[in-house]
């Protein structure tokens, strides 16, 4: 059977009789293709490439690449033609949760981001850059350096890729502010509350003199990389109008607050004609700022659940939900997905990006449904709206405990939806983890991503923005686990986890990670079996004798609440794991970051040491 390329291309027709594998290969430019687009056919005849423009040329050849891997391509002729539905299709990487790759693990992201055919990349910053004067910020971090920016541009500009500047500007700034010589810039210098737990100051107070303070970060950055676009952020200042903003927000209002701020943040670049990405979380409450956006800002629209999940979560009046409304998220907004929270800037004729989630993060194994029902509804918003931009978000929340291959097969997913939904909808990412990333001739490693992926549904509790998997190891007391698994799901879960790792061992995955990806992968098993037997350990205390409570029920509460000897057991074998957790983190990331991710299961440690004295 004649091969199909990745991404699948919009238009393709076979015949028989191909070229040559050394026929000639004739290239044309033509202006009237769309931008990126190019027309790529084989036959007896040779080989004829038309394109629009370097990119398209790019991608023909990839295409041809693939095409001649197949042992049918001297026997069948080729007629493609493809363009992107959208021009710019970014991924973003977390670099500040609290791992920082190492410059093998950029390069190998590179690798699957030109063959997934983005176009820009962009490393979320916070503290891990060695910026000049702020050194007690990022001494622990292993940051990087403008060596490693240098580095990475060329590498980018190599394979076609952007590399984009990103630094935050607003909230999640507690990096800085909890450092003495910067405690003044703080909204609310002591902290606050936020879903009944004390938080340390995240928010800059929204003054001139924190503008300059935040634009300078950017500029250090900026500055070491050649693109003209960069990312500011300013999501999130949970405190702002808590603290010493306060009189200022009770006269002006929170939004009004907010956008002058971030209007300051911009200013400077946009007058030396940068392009300046930012999230748009403000106009879901204020659409009355919508008509202010300045040229050449982008406001970039986030979501990171998918319409299935969301529906059922909120629309059944969950414990889930209500802690989430709780913490003061806008359900209403939510459950629209991107539609609901694009259309307030459709409708005032604001142009925006969408920017789903990979749902790697908070989960360990990942979610790889969610993730490709959030990038359905995203590809599918930003088409009909004529978005320019795609940006898949990869985060490390919780320090970053889930592994760089996780994320893999969202990224693959990403990149042929954004470049052309329709042809690539009903993607199987098994066989192309398998084919193009992994290369395993087993096929086995992209079936155990994928499976692995499916785990949080199967445990039956569904959550917004994390898995069972990552709540049970990283106990959070804002956000409880609303019920346990059922004693069936668990079992059923660990058959899916123990026959994954003789998958794993019968698989031969050739590409260069490999092997670190087999040991990564059988790490994290390892890990999800461990929080299935807390969970299993927390139901069997509710449902004893004297507990007098139904299976599959009950709250974090008492997370805590634990048989002793289990207790005992468990932290028995907290110890391995967390040596494996390390020597897997090395192998891909710098050590900066290690002992803060790791001290991130202090909670669930702390939570068993006191169950087993009980």
């Amino acid at each position: 059977m004649p091969v199909t390329p990745f991404p699948a291309p919009r238009s393709l027709t076979t015949t028989p009789g191909g070229a040559a594998l050394d026929a000639p290969v004739h290239v044309r430019a033509d202006p009237a293709l769309p931008p990126q687009g190019y027309r790529l056919r084989t036959g007896p005849g040779g080989v004829t490439v038309d394109h629009r423009d370097a990119p398209g040329l790019r991608y023909a050849l990839a295409t041809l690449d693939q095409l001649r891997a197949d042992r049918a391509y001297t026997a069948t002729g080729y007629d493609i033609s493809d363009h992107p539905d959208f021009p710019v299709r970014g991924f973003l990487l977390d670099i500040s949760r609290d791992r920082v790759p190492t410059r093998r693990t950029l390069a190998r992201w590179i690798e699957i981001l030109s063959l997934a055919r983005y176009t820009q990349l962009e490393l979320y910053g916070e503290h891990t850059y060695a910026f000049r004067d702020h050194h007690e910020v990022w001494r622990d971090a292993s940051p990087l350096t403008a060596d490693d920016l240098h580095w990475l541009d060329a590498r980018c500009a190599a394979a076609g890729i952007e590399l984009v500047a990103n630094q935050n500007t607003f909230g999640h700034m507690e990096r800085f502010l909890r450092h003495p010589r910067h405690a003044h810039r703080a909204e609310n210098p002591d902290g606050f509350e936020r879903g009944g737990v004390h938080r340390p100051p995240s928010t800059l107070r929204p003054t001139d003199d924190n503008a300059a303070f935040a634009n300078a970060l950017v500029g250090e950055v900026a500055r070491e990389i050649r693109s003209r676009r960069l990312n500011i952020g300013a999501d999130e200042p949970f405190e702002l109008g808590r603290g010493r903003s306060a009189d200022l927000v009770a006269a002006r209002g929170v939004g009004e607050v907010y956008f002058d701020f971030v209007t300051r943040l911009m200013a400077p670049w946009l007058e030396s004609g940068h392009t300046v990405e930012f999230w748009a979380d403000v106009f879901a409450d204020h659409p009355e700022l919508m008509d202010r956006v300045p040229p050449g800002a982008v406001p970039v629209v986030w979501q990171y659940d998918g319409p299935r999940l969301l529906s059922e979560v909120i629309d059944g009046d969950t414990p889930e939900a209500r802690t989430w409304q709780r913490l003061g998220a806008d359900l209403d907004n939510l459950r629209g997905g991107f539609r609901s929270r694009g259309k307030p800037l459709s409708d005032a004729g604001v142009p925006f990006w969408v920017a789903p989630g990979a749902s790697n993060w908070n989960s360990v194994l990942g979610r790889i449904d969610n993730a490709v029902d959030n990038m359905l509804d995203a590809a599918g918003t930003g088409l009909e709206n004529d978005a320019e931009g795609f940006l898949l978000t990869s985060w490390g929340d919780h320090g970053h405990w889930d592994a760089p291959s996780v994320a893999y097969g969202p990224a693959v997913f990403g990149g042929a939806v954004s470049w052309c939904l329709e042809a690539n909808r009903d993607l199987d990412i098994a066989a192309v983890l398998d084919e193009h990333v992994l290369l395993d001739a087993a096929r086995l490693t992209g079936g155990v991503l994928t499976r692995l992926g499916r785990v949080h549904r199967d445990l039956g509790v569904p959550l917004l923005n994390g898995s069972p998997i990552a709540r049970a190891l990283f106990p959070d007391p804002a956000v409880p686990l609303p019920s346990l698994p059922t004693p069936e799901a668990a079992d059923r879960v660990a058959a899916t986890l123990a026959a994954c790792r003789d998958d794993l061992a019968a698989a031969d995955p050739a590409a260069g990670d490999g092997e670190v990806v087999r040991r990564e992968l059988q790490h994290a098993i390892a890990l999800a079996e461990f929080a299935v037997d807390v969970l299993r350990a927390r139901a069997a205390i509710r449902t004893g004798p004297d507990a007098g409570t139904a299976p599959g029920t009950g709250t974090d509460a008492d997370a805590d609440a634990v048989a002793p000897s289990t207790a005992r057991r468990l932290l028995r074998r907290m110890e391995p794991l967390l040596a494996e957790q390390r020597a897997c983190w090395l192998l891909r990331s710098r050590p900066g970051g290690l002992d803060d991710s790791i001290g991130e299961l202090d909670r669930l440690r702390h939570q068993l040491q006191r169950a087993a004295r009980a």
